[in-house]
Order: C-alpha cells, then structure tokens, then sequence
C-alpha cells in the first residue's frame, strides 16, 4: 500500500470517528433533554443521563448475583447446589461429591435421617410397589411411582416442553399432571400416564357458561392415558387467587384449547363457583367421578386445621363412599408462571407443616387406605422427597424440578413469554432451544435418579424401601441447635386404647 492510499484510509477512519462521536454527542443530549423534561423517573430527572445506569445495572444485578456472587446454598427460590444435582441426574451423570457437604446443617428445620447400625446389605431390598387409587371408583389406579409430574398447563409451558415431560414420563414410568390448562394433544403423544386437572376456569371442561359439561368429561376420560382427575382448590404460590396467563402466551391453538380468544388474558375466578362448602366440594367429587368413571381427588393449600377438620368431618358423617380418593397438599412456598407477590411470600402454610397435619387428620378418621396423600412444593432433591415419605405422603409430586431437568435456569421470565431455554415461551426463537428428543431423556433420568437416591437413604436408615420410612427415621433441627426426632415435632396420631 502506498503512502498515499495509506493516508486516505487514515482520513477515512478519521472522518468515521468524528461522525460516530458526534452521534453519540447528539443521542446523549437528546436523552440528557428527555430525562429532564420526563416525570416518571425522579432519579432520572435529577441525574440526566447517568440516573439510566441505575436500571441498567439493577436489571444485570439478577445476572451477576447467579453466575458469580452467591454461594452455592445462597440462592432462592432453589439454589445453585439443588439445581447441580437435578442437572446431573438429568444428564446420567454420577451425583457423589467429594471433600464434605456444603450444606449448613444447623440451620433451623434442617431434616437429618437417622442411620441405622446395621443396615440391609446391597441385595436386601424390595422394589417399591404400585399403590391402588380410588378403590371405589370403576377404573382404579394402580399408580407405579413414588414421584411424579407436577402440574403445569400447556400455555404456562411451551409445546415442545410438553412434548419432553411426556416422553420421558413415559420412559420413567411416571405420570404427569396437565395442569388447570386442559388436555392437548402433546400431552397425549408421549404415551404416559396422565393426570387432568380441573381450575376453576375449568379449561377443556367447560361448557358455554363456565361451568362443567358432562359430556366433555366424558370425552376426556375415553382416552385411556387419563387415569386420574384432580380438582384444584388452591396452588400454593397463590392460595385465594386463579390461575394467571398473559395473553401474550394465548396462542391459537392455546385459545382452541382453553376457550379463549387469541391473545385474551386467562384469568381464572378465584375458586369454584358451584363449591360453597365442604358438602358442595364433595358432591362435585362424587359427581366427577361417577360421570368418569376414574378416580377424583383435591389439590388444596392448607391454612388451619380447623378447617381441614370440618372436611373430615363431613366425610365422616356422610361415609368414606363421597371421600377424595387422593388429596394434593401443596405447600405455600409451591411454584407458579404469574402470581401476586403477597400470595407467593405470605399465604398458606409450608407443606413441611402441612402435610404431617393432614396425615395425622385422614389416619385419626380412618381413611388411610381409602384416601392418598401427595406432596407438593419445594420438593426437588431425593432428601426432599425421602422426607415427605418419613412425614406420611404417598406420593410425591414436582413441577419445578422437571422444568430444571428441562434446562431450566431459573431466569424468572416464566410470565414474560421470554423464557431462554425455551421452556415458558411461545416464541419460536427461543423454543427452537429446547430439543425434545434429547430433552426427555433428561426427564426420565431424573425421575430415575430420584428414586434410586431415595432408595439409598431408605436403606441407610435400615428400611428396605421408602415407603417404609417412618418419622421415627427423620431429626429436625431445633432452634437451639440440637436436632429432636420428627415423631416428638410431629407425633403421628395414636387411636385411643381401651381401659
């Protein structure tokens, strides 16, 4: 190159960079103007132009809090260690760590299982049977898993991240709750067992006022995948309020599903309108599972005993025939795609209170063999899951920790139809992600390692299966330090002896 072309490069380039300065000059006085003249921001009026950097660097603040400043066990709603051992198990790998655990066990609540000194060897176990439900009703269930699918809608979820829960259901042998959404045809194409959910929109039931057609029931319990029907109540991330979908998820093959129009917000009422009572909430049982001919059961949040106790008491006095076949104890720190805040952080009971308490109502009435209890919330490790056994449940039930085994980041965008893995979005850019070939195995393995780590704390603590663990198995850690066994926090109900 000559000294020549050389220099008009040098002029080119300088003219470039004089240009590009001058147009940033000009946007930064423009925007300096506009954060002055605006109202809205107070920080942005007071420090034009510099007070951005505030939003900015709040909005990044979610990014460099995951990826580089909390510890491992800092991080909620789940923190980095919980999600490690989803994505391991999701992807086959081996879930032993070395050098000791990273875990505070002094922290207040802490459950720690008690070993046993002489535990079954290796080829002493029992592999863990299917449990019947809802001996009374036509078709039965005999359910094969001690942990299963949560339930989340299509709409809340993507298609291919239905298509991937029910594959790999499938694969693992576990079913998979629909969630308040109704049935489609990507929950059905994987083959599994499924579980339909009634919200009180009553999406996929629903006849031209609102309420429940018969003959769509009908229609839904002639595919033989659908084994159960569960009536939601309450969901823990949002006792007192309905189901929420932006209608920016409405799609329309969603609206088709749903009964909505493309892009109108679902909002579900905030109960059932035909349930006033206890009695009322049983004739819809008795009803649902006549016309279907399929198990029925609840989903609630608890709030008191009190009125756990007016149910039991309800089906005491009008026999264990009108009885829930299963109830679904969620706890108040249970997940959701949109939900006030208040009702996320400051309604219903956790269910690690919760569920020793429905427990011991349902065996003090004598329902233990004609009612099932399923845990829900928060329960997304194998210690999670061996604990709500200890405690009484007879299954076990998780939404966010499939959606990890899907890839989930948790990048708190599940309302915002931006989700980056593809997993709580409608949009092809960012489902394009979320393969679901590869994503189903992913599932299956992880039911599969739940249950085989469970398998293991049953068999530290000298019983062969885990059904079998009993609170007597479990220490909690007190506030003072010192752990107490669960059967003195919670001592199972004990019927009166005679004198």
């Amino acid at each position: 190159m000559s000294m020549e072309d050389a220099y008009g490069v040098v002029q080119v380039v300088s003219v470039l960079f004089v240009v590009v300065i001058g147009i940033l000059i000009l946007v930064g006085i423009g925007l300096f103007i506009a954060d002055r003249l605006q109202t809205g921001d107070a920080i942005r009026r007071n420090y034009p132009l510099i007070g951005r950097f505030r939003h900015i660097f709040s909005e990044l603040g979610e990014f460099f809090r995951q990826y580089f400043f909390a510890m491992d066990r800092e991080e909620l709603p789940f923190n980095r260690a919980q999600r490690e051992w989803v994505n391991r198990a999701g992807e086959g790998k081996s879930n032993t760590v070395a050098f000791g655990s990273t875990r505070n066990l002094n922290v207040v609540g802490t459950p720690i299982f008690v070993n046993d000194p002489f535990p079954p060897l290796d080829d002493e176990f029992a592999a863990i049977k299917p449990l019947l439900i809802g001996p009374t009703a036509r078709t039965p269930y005999m359910a094969p898993s001690i942990f299963n699918i949560s339930g989340m809608s299509y709409g809340a979820l993507s298609k291919p991240a239905v298509q991937a829960l029910s594959k790999g259901a499938k694969e693992a042998g576990i079913w998979m709750n629909t969630g308040e959404g109704g049935v489609s045809p990507f929950h059905l194409e994987g083959g599994c067992d499924l579980v339909f959910q009634i919200g009180t929109a009553k999406f996929g039931v629903r006849d031209e006022n609102g309420g429940l057609s018969d003959e769509k029931l009908r229609n839904v319990a002639a595919h033989e995948q659908i084994r159960m029907f569960e009536l939601k109540m309450a969901q823990g991330a949002k006792p007192g309020k309905g189901g929420i979908l932006p209608g920016e998820k409405v799609t329309k093959e969603i609206a088709e599903i749903r009964g909505l129009q493309i892009g109108q917000d679902g909002i579900s009422p905030n109960r059932h309108r035909e349930i006033d009572n206890f009695d009322h909430l049983l004739d819809m049982l008795c009803h649902i599972r006549e016309v279907t001919g399929k198990p029925v059961g609840i989903k609630t949040v608890v709030g008191a005993e009190e009125s756990l106790r007016e149910l039991f008491e309800t089906i005491r006095r009008r026999g264990s025939g009108a009885a829930p076949d299963f109830i679904t104890v969620d706890g108040g720190e249970g997940g959701t795609g949109a939900a006030p805040m208040p009702l996320i952080d400051l309604v219903g009971m956790p269910v690690r209170e919760a569920l020793p308490m429905v427990v011991d109502l349902r065996d003090e009435y004598e329902l233990r063999d004609r009612i099932r209890l399923i845990a829900s919330g928060k329960l997304v490790n194998p210690g999670d899951i061996a604990w709500a056994l200890a405690a009484g449940a007879d299954f076990v039930v998780s939404a966010r920790g499939f959606m990890f085994a899907l890839g989930c980041i948790q990048a708190l965008k599940c309302n915002k139809n931006t989700c980056p893995t593809g997993i709580t979005t409608h949009d092809p850019r960012f489902q394009k992600g979320l393969v679901v070939d590869s994503k189903y195995k992913r599932v299956a393995r992880y039911a599969q390692g739940i249950v085989k780590e469970v398998e293991t704390i049953a068999h530290s603590v000298g019983v062969s299966e885990p059904r079998l663990l009993r609170r007597r198995h479990v220490r909690i850690v007190q506030p003072n330090g010192r752990s107490v066994p669960m059967n003195k926090t919670f001592p199972s109900y004990n019927p009166p002896t005679s004198s």
